[in-house]
Order: C-alpha cells, then structure tokens, then sequence
C-alpha cells in the first residue's frame, strides 16, 4: 500500500528506449498550480486518457492538473509486456462464478471492444508505437491443462458466448505445428496487437497539452482530505506543495490503498516481471515469431510470449501471476521440461522459468554473445479482490473517483474503462458507460470484499 519507489526501480524494455524524451520529467509550469478543477493522480494509460476525455469534450474543465510520482508513464502501463490481448474464452469460468455467466459475457465482450478502440485509435491518430495485430495462440501445454481448456471453451460457446472467430487445434501434430511450442496439446487463436504502450501513453499526453493540460512529474501525493473549510473541497497533499480541487481522480492502480485506507485488500500490489531474450538464429529472419502467445501450464499459471516481429524481433516473456508456483512445482516434477538445475525461491523471475520459456521452442543451441536471455525488469500489477476493475465515484467521498485494479490486464480495458469514467464524472448513467455493471463502485462491493 505504499508509493512508488522514488529511486532504485528498474528500468523497463519501454522506459529504456525513451531515455531522451523530455515527456519524462515535463512540468508544465515550474510552480504547482495551488487550485484546479480536476486533480488526476498518476500518469499511466488511465490517468493520461482521463485527461484527454476531460479535455477533448464538451464544455471542459477550466483547468486539469495530472500529477505524477516519477516519470511519465513509469508503473504499469510502461511496465508491461507490450501486448494488449483480449481475453475472448478463457476468463469465462472464473467470472461465471463470481458474477454468473451473463456478466461473464459481458466482461468478455468488453475486452474485445476496448481491444478495437485501441487499434482503431492509434491508426486514427497515426501513433508510432510498433502497433502489430495479428493471432495471438493459447497454448495447453498438458492433457489436464488441454481438458480444462476445453471445458471452459465448451462451457463459454453454450452460455451464447461468440466463438467463430476463435479457431480451435485439438490435433496434437497439428497444435505443435501451428505454435512451434514443443509439447503443444491444444491452440486456441483469434486477433490481438502488440505495441510500444509508453509511446501511446505519451502521445496522448502531448495531445491533452495542446488542450490545456497542466502535466507535473516527480509529485508525489502523500494524501487527500477535505479542506479545512469543509466546502466539499479536497486537499490534494504533495511534496511540492497542496493543490485545493472539488475533483479528484484516483488512476493509480496497484497504489490505489497508499492514499485510499478502504482500498486495502481490495486492491493488491502484486509484482510482475517481464524479461527480454534475443532469439538464436533458428528463430530470426524469415523464422521469426509471427505471433503472441499464451502458455497455459499446469495449476492455472500462464506467461505471455510477445515477439516484435515487425521491428527489431526480440522476444519479451511476461508473467508472475498468483499461480506461478504451480509452475515451478512442474518443473520440479518434469526436469526435462527445463535445462537449470538450479530451482531457488526467485527463480520464478530469474532463469528457470525463462528456460522453461524457451525451451518449449526448441532453443537448446548454445548462442553467440548478444544471443539469448538479457535482462529482466519488474512492475507492480493492481489485483482485484473480485477480478475485475473499479470504476466510479467513491462512496462517501463526493468528488472523488476511481479507474483502478486492472489485474495487470490494463491494456484490454482501460480504452471502455476511463472514457466511462468521464462520462459518469459529467452526469453520466452507468448504463451510458457501456462497461460490465460489476465494474461499478458500490459501497455494497466494497463492503462485501472488505469481509474477503
């Protein structure tokens, strides 16, 4: 529940590449404003979209103030693997538990809008960010993973879920050959992108100052109260000084508890690593990755394999989700589905699970220097008690809003997500946002979670 780290955090594959952009640490005036009509807490793709939907709108507020802790887009967002895939079957069980299956679907449906929204904004809007949309493969990597897969897909189609565009290898040859992941079992496969999301991120910033935007990096909020007045104002706390405002917006995800108690165990800071390899030659040129992928393993774990395949053809693994030691007990259990002998508490962030990783694809052969794993950085995702998103004015504090807990699945959201949010900010019915009603911010949904 506390901030940012304020020095020491690693520098991402994204963040690495954008060392000279003065986006990084703008301000848009050297003083902090002292008031403003909105305040918009962290500068991910929620915060930064936020801004712009305030903007760009009908009558906008006379003044927006995004604040940031570090640089610009330094969390989430700029921390991820570089996909934004929309989950169109695999989810349906677990949110046909927790909501019924017709939420399930709605969750579901959602992601795939919020998908189209992202590509079809950034080819509008003609972003540089590497944007390639192509099939993006689940894996099952074993019988039981294969069988439970099924089960959810079969389950999905006969509650009315879409599936046409989804094809189906059950095929064992078949599956290997499609994928190229060695032990393959089963595919699934249907459209999603990769892309540069800092650049996104950033070029929506540029946009909203061309609208008036005030940006501030390196403001760290320490607090929010009401004014000493108790006008129905806010206090907006930071280390460069108070901004009072009568709206304020929490797009600060994983953070979200640090300045709001009753998020605690609601919303839970959970880290993520990502990790970057240099394919051997067997697997560059013309026999490059041409997809992303999701590996299904055994107890529920799953990592993401994005290749950039339309620029410079490294591959980013992603992934640390809760069920992570499910994987690293197969490893254990299957030696010869890894090549270190050396299993230690971290290695589901260091080298055996990245040589799980590529060995699926057959890549054993020694590499030359500047071949191979290279690095890894770590990023902190916002888990949802519930699974899915909170978005909405926060009970009891008028004025106040959140977009927050995007389980690390952000990208396939946060397009629907923080325009809703904007449209609920002006008067807005929860029916006109579009979004899944269990998206919504209750104090029955808090209150119902806090007893989790």
């Amino acid at each position: 529940t506390s901030l940012p780290l304020a020095e020491g955090m690693s520098l991402s594959y994204w963040l690495q590449g954008v060392r000279a952009n003065p986006l990084l640490d703008h301000r848009t005036t050297e003083d902090l404003p002292k008031e403003a009509d909105v305040v918009i807490i962290g500068s991910g793709l929620t915060g930064v979209l936020t801004a712009y939907e305030l903007l760009k709108g009908e009558n906008p507020p006379k003044s927006v103030l995004l604040l940031e802790t570090r640089e610009l887009c330094s969390a989430a967002t700029g921390r991820n693997a570089g996909h934004c895939k929309p989950d169109q079957w695999r989810g349906f069980a677990k949110y046909e538990k927790m909501f019924g299956a017709e939420q399930a679907i709605k969750i579901l449906a959602n992601e795939q809008e919020t998908w189209e929204k992202v590509v079809a904004f950034i080819k509008e809007e003609k972003i540089d960010c590497d944007l390639w949309v192509g099939k993006t493969l689940d894996v099952s990597i074993s019988e039981e993973v294969a069988a439970l897969a099924h089960d959810t897909f079969t389950r999905f189609k006969a509650a009315g879920g879409p599936t046409s565009h989804i094809e189906v290898i059950t095929d064992k040859e078949e599956a290997v050959k499609r994928s190229r992941v060695k032990g393959a079992v089963s595919v699934y496969a249907w459209d999603a992108s990769t892309l540069y999301p800092w650049k996104v991120a950033a070029h929506i910033v540029k946009l909203s100052l061309s609208l008036g935007l005030n940006f501030q990096t390196w403001t760290p909020v320490v607090g929010v109260e009401a004014t000493p007045e108790q006008d129905g104002k806010w206090l907006v706390k930071t280390e460069r000084g108070d901004i009072v405002t009568p709206t304020v917006v929490h797009a600060t995800n994983a953070y979200a508890a640090a300045l709001l108690p009753e998020m605690n165990g609601i919303i839970k800071p959970t880290p993520h690593m990502c990790n970057k390899t240099i394919p051997p030659r067997s697997f560059a040129g013309t026999k490059a990755l041409q997809n992303s992928y999701g590996i299904l393993c055994p107890g529920g774990s799953l990592y993401s394999i994005n290749p950039r395949a339309n620029t410079d053809g490294i591959v980013l693994f992603g992934g640390s989700n809760p069920n992570q030691h499910h994987l690293m007990k197969y490893l254990e259990e299957h030696p010869e589905r890894r090549t270190d002998d050396s299993l230690s508490e971290f290695a589901p962030v260091t080298e055996a699970v990245i040589d799980f990783a590529t060995k699926q694809f057959g890549w054993e052969e020694k590499t030359s220097p500047g071949q191979g794993y290279e690095y890894s950085w770590s990023g902190i995702i916002g888990r949802s008690a519930d699974g899915v998103p909170y978005v909405g004015a926060l009970p009891g504090k008028p004025g106040q809003w959140i977009c927050a807990g995007h389980n690390g699945h952000g990208m396939a959201r946060i397009m629907t997500a923080a325009p809703a949010l904007v449209k609920l900010m002006k008067g807005g019915s929860w029916a006109e946002t579009g979004l899944p009603e269990c998206f919504e911010v209750t104090k029955e949904r808090l209150d119902r979670l806090a007893k989790v």
